[in-house]
């Protein structure tokens, strides 16, 4: 194997695929990333696999001779992102009798060899010969994924909502997480949707009403991998009954599926409210973080006051062993007078996931869920539980 291709496009597509490198691998193998060389199509792919997560990416480049070959990961990453821009040589030895490999690297400032191993025992990723096909425009993805990945659970114990729940029908996508104390709901729309060609069972009417709960560590990868992609750009989402692969241009990335039934969310979200209350999300974010200086660990609790006469929201912080902290904003309040405190992380987390600046806060009672939506834009609704007042 023998190719010639640019420092940054190596640097940039080792660091995406690197993500899906275990930090201990069960087998020494699995710490490698996969280099294939194509001189058919002048491409490199580059692949990292964990048997859960699997990251693609190809490049162009200049193949003198196809060949394949693993490399320890991390070891390359290191060498490569330190290397002056340019032209970089990768060549390896064909030997089909050894079971390692040493490439050289070769740039303008210098040579380092790096010893890897064949690519015979690298596992393949996965792939989906019937299952469910849909096209998605990248936007719709990156708005789903922004306002519903950071609310999924970090519990392990409790795998099925460590991911984010997507939710087809009726040619509307939603992406939906939760923790158990919070909840992200978005719906987009516009979704084009496609039969898996392969597939005599995959009707349009199957696909317009498929559930699917997808790891959201995959998804955070997912999310960094169309940052740098179009919005007008598609992304293809094919999925089985264990795995789910994404596509976007020269990239794919696969994981499996969680398992269990993903909450009914929808029953979670009350229907009627008797309070209302329409503000600034930035001005709020600003107040909030100022009073949320006096908390601490065992405290990070922020009290609203809403007062309908004075058409004021009374923010208030007070921690026994620090002091305490009070700021207050105008707000177009209807319904009763109320006392509520909330979680400072999850109430931040929140707001700062909307993206307008207008939005509503709907309330009952002080021991009820809050929904919070923004006014106009994105169809988003975060609810969250209140905190328990102790005077």
């Amino acid at each position: 194997m023998k190719l010639i291709c640019s420092q940054s496009d190596l640097n940039t597509h080792l660091s995406l695929v690197s993500r899906a490198v275990p930090s201990r691998p069960t087998h020494p193998i699995l710490g490698n990333v996969l280099l294939v060389a194509d001189q058919e199509t002048g491409r490199v792919n580059v692949t990292a696999f964990d048997l859960s997560l699997g990251i693609r990416s190809s490049f162009p480049a200049q193949i003198q001779t196809g060949g394949d070959v693993t490399l320890p990961a991390k070891l390359l990453n290191d060498i490569v992102s330190r290397l002056n821009e340019g032209e970089i040589t990768l060549s390896c030895e064909d030997d089909s009798e050894d079971t390692e490999a040493t490439v050289t690297i070769t740039s303008a400032s210098g040579r380092f060899q790096v010893r890897g191993m064949g690519a015979e025992e690298f596992p393949e990723l996965p792939t989906i010969e019937e299952g469910k096909s849909l096209m998605l425009p990248v936007f719709a993805v990156n708005e789903g994924l922004k306002g519903a990945l950071f609310a999924a659970s970090t519990d392990e114990t409790k795998q099925v909502l460590t991911g984010v729940h997507l939710k087809h029908s009726q040619e509307s996508l939603e992406f939906a997480a939760t923790d158990g104390h919070r909840l992200a709901v978005v719906e987009c729309g516009d979704m084009q949707t496609s039969e898996d060609d392969e597939s005599e069972s995959s009707s349009l009417a199957d696909i317009e009403d498929f559930e699917v709960t997808i790891p959201a560590r995959a998804l955070k990868e997912l999310e960094r991998m169309i940052n740098s992609a179009d919005e007008s750009d598609l992304i293809s989402l094919c999925f089985d009954e264990g795995q789910v692969i994404f596509e976007l241009a020269d990239q794919r990335l696969t994981s499996r599926k969680l398992d269990g039934a993903y909450p009914a969310y929808h029953q979670l979200i009350p229907k009627q409210f008797s309070r209302a209350m329409s503000l600034e999300r930035k001005r709020l974010i600003n107040s909030i973080e100022r009073v949320a200086v006096l908390a601490d660990q065992k405290n990070n609790i922020v009290r609203f006051s809403i007062d309908n006469t004075e058409q004021t929201l009374n923010l208030s912080v007070e921690t026994r062993e620090v002091g305490s902290g009070k700021e207050a904003m105008s707000a177009q309040i209807s319904g009763d007078n109320l006392e509520i405190a909330f979680n400072i992380k999850y109430l931040l987390d929140g707001l700062k996931a909307l993206p307008t600046n207008e939005i509503q806060m709907q309330l009952n009672d002080g021991n009820q869920p809050v929904i919070i939506t923004p006014l106009g834009g994105l169809k988003m609704t975060y609810l969250i539980m209140p905190v328990q007042i102790r005077d």
